[in-house]
């Protein structure tokens, strides 16, 4: 049994679940063991609380069961444990009924296997090592944030400080902070880095406060290299949290460690947070990472779908990519319901049994994304009669609006440029590719502009 089981199921994991929760908790937990017992391979995690252990029993111990099994090739039980001093208390994951044997293979007696802990580097900077520049897919979408995020990287401390990336859900926001963090270890590996969510320094902050111990705040936090944190959004109405987080950004910037920050939006869109921490957060340099675009989001497809060890043909990850347009994450789940399918049936991988397998994403989107459907929310978002979109009037409180909803019906439908013109009153095909042109090339430098798109998108997307 692999040695490194647990930390390979960690890393899919990170994947696969939201952010948060997976910071909140799957990442806190130590290293796990792995041993034998009659005819099953028990996996056994030491959980700190008893409401941790239930949550992670209830929420997430079928998922582990199933993904263990899959990574070792044989059935695994999970069970969970109270990490209390003598380490008696054991909760079976699931009410005990021992698992079948894989594929109709009884499960070999081996003896008992520790699995290695996340090393002490990765436990004390809260990295996933699977998150590195390598490992992430460059494209237009992130080719800024990117480029800043290796500048950081090479020269920690000078150029672009902070680095404030923002953007929607999935669409790798933490995977590039972590590929810095691993980056800047792996050149310096005595530097002080930390990786934690939002919610996790709000945490700390409340437990000190309670214990009045704020000086060893300061020493964890004042003392780092490279910050990073994700969704910054969350310190929103959180007054001590918030001046906590002030004093360690000035004492960091002061010393010339570096600060990389993550949001859903942009520094100045941030409700409830204080405005000389907005004004900070902007000071440096602020990014966005966009939905991937069509070739973007094949590559992925392609490159995660060989460290799956079943290439996808071209062809039916242009299919994919088509259909799934949202995030990163979405396309993830897309791939890995294919690739299940594919196993389950045992077919070959091709547009049919995507099609098939992807069905009910395909119906959804169909039924929810239509030109109609964009010009009315396009128009309630401005403010506009939704018959403007197609009318003749050119005002510029009518015609930008009007490009921005091209604009999206290009990007979120299957039309084409002479079908939406015709869509949009009868305009020509070259009207809508100038639209086109003008809002994408504009998305990238207008940042309110661009949070607008977001709003827009993510409300069509449902």
């Amino acid at each position: 049994m692999s040695p490194d089981l647990w930390q390979r199921g960690c890393e899919r994991l990170a994947l696969e679940l939201p952010e948060q929760q997976f910071n909140t908790w799957i990442r806190p937990l130590p290293g796990a063991e792995l041993r034998e017992h009659q005819d099953s391979t028990i996996l056994t995690l030491r959980v700190p609380n008893r409401f941790k252990l239930d949550w992670i029993r209830t929420q997430y111990a079928p998922r582990i069961e199933t993904l263990m099994s899959e990574l070792a090739g044989k059935p695994v039980r999970l069970e969970l444990q109270l990490a209390t001093r003598d380490a008696t208390t054991v909760e079976r994951a699931r009410p005990s009924a021992n698992p079948p044997a894989h594929n109709g293979v009884a499960v070999a007696s081996v003896a008992a296997t520790p699995i290695a802990a996340p090393a002490p580097s990765q436990s004390k900077h809260r990295l996933n090592s699977a998150l590195t520049f390598d490992t992430l897919v460059p494209g237009r979408a992130n080719q800024m944030a990117r480029t800043a995020a290796l500048h950081v990287a090479g020269a920690p401390g000078h150029m672009y400080n902070p680095l404030f990336i923002y953007g929607g859900v999935g669409l790798g926001k933490t995977h590039l902070i972590h590929a810095v963090g691993n980056a800047l270890l792996r050149d310096k590996p005595d530097a002080r880095v930390l990786y934690l969510h939002a919610e996790q320094f709000i945490t700390d902050v409340v437990r000190n406060y309670q214990r009045k111990t704020f000086d060893e705040l300061k020493a964890k936090y004042h003392s780092l290299d490279l910050l990073l944190i994700d969704d910054v959004q969350f310190f929103a109405g959180k007054e001590r949290t918030q001046e906590e987080f002030f004093n360690a950004f000035e004492a960091l910037l002061a010393k010339k460690a570096h600060i990389i920050m993550t949001s859903d939006t942009y520094p100045k869109g941030l409700a409830d947070i204080d405005e000389r921490l907005t004004s900070r957060f902007d000071a440096g340099l602020t990014v966005a990472i966009e939905p991937p675009e069509l070739e973007m989001r094949v590559a992925i497809l392609m490159k995660k779908s060989d460290a799956e060890g079943t290439p996808m043909p071209e062809d039916v990850a242009f299919f994919v990519a088509k259909n799934v347009r949202a995030n990163v994450r979405e396309l993830e789940g897309a791939l890995r319901k294919v690739l299940a399918y594919a196993r389950f049936s045992q077919k070959e991988i091709n547009i049919g049994l995507a099609r098939e397998a992807l069905k009910d994403l395909l119906s959804i989107q169909n039924r929810q994304i239509g030109v109609e459907n964009i010009q009315k929310t396009v128009a309630d978002f401005y403010k506009i009669k939704v018959a403007d979109m197609y009318s003749k009037k050119r005002p510029a409180s009518i015609a930008r609006p009007r490009q921005i909803a091209m604009y999206l019906a290009k990007e979120l439908t299957q039309k084409s440029l002479p079908e939406i013109g015709e869509l949009f009153g009868g305009r020509d095909h070259t009207t809508v590719l100038h639209a086109v042109r003008k809002i994408g090339g504009e998305r990238g430098k207008n940042t309110e502009l661009n949070q607008q798109l977001h709003v827009l998108e993510q409300t069509l997307k449902g």
